[in-house]
C-alpha cells in the first residue's frame, strides 16, 4: 500500500470533491488500458491515479455550467 501526502495531492485540485472525481476518472482510464504517466511499482489503479495527480502529471479542465 502506498502513502501519498494529502498536501501534495490537494496542491492542484483545491477541493476533495474535484480530487475524487479526477482520481476516479483517471483510474477508469488506466483500467481501460491507458498508459501510466509515471514509473511506479504500484498495482492498484486508484493508487497510480493519485500518485500521477500528486506529481502533476494529470491535468483537468472545468466545463462551463449549463444554464
Amino acid at each position: 500500500m502506498s502513502y501519498t501526502p494529502v498536501e501534495k495531492i490537494f496542491k492542484g485540485s483545491g477541493s476533495i470533491f474535484k480530487l475524487t472525481i479526477i482520481a476516479a476518472r483517471r483510474a477508469v482510464e488506466l483500467n481501460s488500458g491507458a498508459q501510466k504517466l509515471i514509473n511506479t511499482n504500484l498495482q492498484k489503479f486508484s493508487s497510480i491515479a493519485l500518485e500521477e495527480i500528486a506529481q502533476g502529471k494529470v491535468k483537468y479542465k472545468l466545463r462551463e455550467a449549463v444554464k
